[in-house]
């Protein structure tokens, strides 16, 4: 374990990077973009380098959906069905990426991103009190289903930013404040990441060792963010949510013109 903390060794920074990636992930998602090249420029062969990102963010985002969850108090059987529905989506996603071109939800994410970008820096008030009893029962459960399946499916089919959509999409359509929304995006970006991650481990994609070494890192990471997000709330989640949605259109934009 020393051996894992010597300045000399590569695992330090790596520590460090995946810690602040779960640090940003917990409040506004978007910590792929920090872990995935890390671990890229720690050497990790590109064989199990997705598989061994999910196993460290999993770990993560436990520790973030558990205490938003615990904290913001939804009821266990709409949570259940936005599992449900969310695990449906995702593995409808993954079954499609043979017959959808990656390239094609990448265009969409160019046209999409720009405006929620524009959308969260422009309104102020956006997410700041929760509206979602203007809806019933049955419109809430409708509105926040069919999210749950279509960024699910999304999540499935490519990934990047779902947990910002989620966010954001529960805050727009269902009237949540930013801190509700981001509860029930880390537990529907929890489920997603167990889905694929089993799949990672059945085809022995995962460098087991350093996934769970990572993880602390990360677990730490999603339980500093998240404290600071239930303490701080929509003041720190919506400048956040800007920041990640702004830098993964410039990620997306950067990866189409290489």
């Amino acid at each position: 374990m020393m051996d894992l903390l010597h300045p000399a060794q590569p695992y330090l920074p790596l520590a460090l990077l995946v810690f602040l990636a779960g640090f940003v992930d917990s409040i506004a998602g978007g910590g792929g973009l920090i872990t995935l090249p890390a671990y890229l420029a720690f050497g990790l062969s590109p064989a199990v380098l997705l598989g061994t990102n999910k196993l460290s963010s999993s770990l993560g985002t436990t520790v973030a959906a558990a205490k938003f969850i615990k904290e913001t108090r939804f009821g266990a059987d709409f949570l259940f069905i936005l599992v449900v529905l969310g695990a449906g989506g995702a593995f409808l996603g993954a079954r499609a990426i043979s017959m959808i071109p990656p390239e094609a939800i990448r265009y969409l994410l160019i046209v999409l991103l720009p405006p929620v970008a524009i959308f969260l820096a422009a309104k102020k008030s956006f997410g700041l009190v929760d509206t979602s009893k203007a809806h019933s029962e049955a419109s809430l459960l409708r509105r926040s289903g069919s999210l749950s399946l279509f960024i699910g499916f999304y999540d499935g089919l490519l990934g990047p930013g779902t947990g910002t959509f989620l966010a954001v999409g529960f805050a727009r359509l269902c009237g949540f404040d930013l801190l509700r929304s981001t509860a029930l995006a880390k537990l529907l970006n929890l489920v997603s990441n167990l889905g694929a991650l089993a799949t990672f481990l059945y085809l022995g994609r995962v460098d087991v060792k350093l996934g769970l070494a990572m993880g602390v890192a990360g677990m730490a990471g999603n339980y500093a963010g998240s404290h600071l997000a239930l303490k701080k709330g929509t003041w720190i989640i919506r400048p956040m949510l800007f920041t990640v949605s702004t830098a993964l259109l410039v990620k997306i934009a950067w990866d189409m013109l290489k």
